[in-house]
Order: C-alpha cells, then sequence, then structure tokens
C-alpha cells in the first residue's frame, strides 16, 4: 500500500471515496478535526464544494489521571460524561465542573484563534462529514461524534484517510457511515502512512480555512449571477 505524500494528497485521495454520494450537495459540510484533520478537510471540502469549518474537542483528563477521559466538550457548547467513569472512580461535580470550565476556556481560545468571530456554523438536519488525518485509538473521534450527535445534524459521516480496521468498525457503532480510505491490518501508527507527517500549525489551520472560505464566498457569488 502506498503511503500519502502529505495531509493534502491524503485528502485529494480521501474525498475521491465521498466524491459519488456527496458532490455539490447543498446540505453537505465538512467539519474537520484540528490541528491535522484541517489540511485534509480542506481538499475534501473543495473536491465537494462543501463549506468547511473546525470541529474542536477537548477531552476532560480525570484530575492527576490526565490520559484517562472522564468525558469531552466540543464546539457548540456540548458536554458529554462517561458516566461509568465518573461512577467508578467517584468523581464529584464541582472537580468535573471545575475541568470542564478550563478546558472550555482553552477550547474557546483555539476557536478565536482559529475563527476569529465567525458563528460556529449551525449543523442542524445536514449531513456533517467529520474530518482527521487519521484514527489511531479513535478516542477523539468518538467524542467528536457523540457531541456532534447533540446539535442534531441528519447524518454524520466520519472520513479519515487512514484507521486500523478494529477502529472503523467501533466507530461504525456511533455514526451513520464511516470511511476509512486505506485500514491496513498491521497499522503501525498514523504518521507511519504519511511521507511528511510533520506538525500542521495554528497559523497553518487559519490559512487553510480563510482560503475555504474566501472560495465559498466565489461558489455563492457565482450562483447569484
Amino acid at each position: 500500500m502506498a503511503r500519502f505524500r502529505d495531509r493534502r494528497d491524503a485528502g485529494r485521495f480521501l474525498a475521491r471515496k465521498l466524491l459519488a454520494f456527496y458532490a455539490r450537495r447543498p446540505d453537505v459540510i465538512v467539519l474537520a478535526l484540528p490541528r491535522g484533520g484541517v489540511p485534509v478537510g480542506y481538499e475534501v471540502a473543495k473536491a465537494l464544494q462543501a463549506p468547511l469549518d473546525v470541529f474542536l474537542v477537548r477531552k476532560l483528563g480525570v484530575p492527576g489521571q490526565e490520559e484517562y477521559a472522564m468525558g469531552a466538550i466540543a464546539s457548540g457548547g456540548v458536554r458529554v460524561l462517561n458516566e461509568e467513569a465518573v461512577n467508578a472512580l467517584g468523581i464529584p461535580q464541582p472537580v468535573i465542573d471545575a475541568v470542564t470550565e478550563r478546558e472550555q476556556q482553552e477550547l474557546e481560545r483555539r476557536s478565536r484563534a482559529y475563527r476569529g468571530e465567525r458563528p460556529p456554523p449551525d449543523v442542524r438536519g445536514r449531513a456533517v462529514i467529520l474530518v482527521d488525518d487519521g484514527l489511531a485509538t479513535g478516542a477523539s473521534m468518538q467524542a467528536a461524534v457523540q457531541a456532534l450527535g447533540r446539535l442534531g445534524p441528519a447524518r454524520i459521516v466520519v472520513a479519515v484517510p487512514a484507521a486500523p480496521p478494529e477502529t472503523c468498525e467501533e466507530l461504525r457503532k456511533s455514526a451513520e457511515e464511516v470511511i476509512c480510505a486505506i485500514s491496513p491490518e498491521f497499522f503501525r501508527a498514523v504518521g507511519y502512512w504519511y511521507e511528511d507527517f510533520s506538525q500542521t500549525s495554528d497559523e497553518e489551520v487559519r490559512r487553510y480555512l480563510h482560503y475555504a472560505w474566501a472560495d465559498q464566498g466565489e461558489h455563492l457569488h457565482a450562483d447569484h449571477h
């Protein structure tokens, strides 16, 4: 299996798997998970002629065991709690609220950094394509799907260039459709499937969003003439 040159190359490859169903549909919106998902999402949105935005997710880590998630928050003011973890560890409400508050500030900081004062996209009744640059365990994407589900989309499509088969299977339980462009048995790590997997900067995220929004402006004007 060939590797992707970089995230944009991966995005173009992924877009080909989506074109037949989702191109030029007024109800489709592409939401990318920053940062690495944004260059991928940019190419997908461009190919489908669909709007692009970011969907921010922050894990709510258990104090002292941050890698262990007791829930997540996401764009649109959504909080999802892992009730099992909360109950098993006996985490009191004030602790949950304090962690939520801290992560909410970080989420808002990032949202402003990427989107300025632009209002969040309305996803109600739309087919939302959630894009990332690849999945390993899929924990962030699971949280994104759960959170997005609370905002009333008609359909959630998870689309990634590379992920292990078991992660794709697991996500099919919560999303309407899961597209893993390549899904090798011996997965290793997401970065293995890219020749260039250097980190995407905040600046790049902003640039891709601005390109996409400028393109959308042109499409809108073109539609009116």
